[in-house]
């Protein structure tokens, strides 16, 4: 059985997407990715959360506005915040690093 992960920024444009790309495709895991922003590329949905075994955020803010959204939905959830700022590209090196580093627990 895969493990589910779920990467939440502000818009799905820079770092979910990041984020979702470089840890695709590695044995036992799923990953997706969403914004919480009402004009993200991909709006994260009550079925991405329940398909979720854990949920990234990349911000303490992010982490408030899923509360505020889904707020039952998440009992049970596992969330974590990066704290990665949105200063990065997408597939930025740097970007690319502090992700690897900051989900190194998550993968074996």
């Amino acid at each position: 059985m895969s493990l589910h992960l779920l990467f939440l920024c502000s818009r799905n444009k820079l770092r979910s997407p990041t984020a979702e790309a470089i840890f695709s495709g590695r044995p036992g895991v799923e990953v997706d990715s969403a914004g919480l922003s009402d004009d993200a590329e991909v709006p994260v949905s009550l079925d991405q959360i329940e398909w979720a075994d854990i949920i990234l955020v990349m911000e303490k803010i992010h982490r408030e506005k899923l509360n505020r959204r889904f707020g039952e939905a998440l009992a049970g959830k596992r969330i974590r915040v990066l704290g990665i700022p949105d200063n990065y590209g997408y597939l930025d090196p740097a970007l690319i690093r502090l992700l690897e580093s900051k989900c190194r627990g998550f993968f074996s």
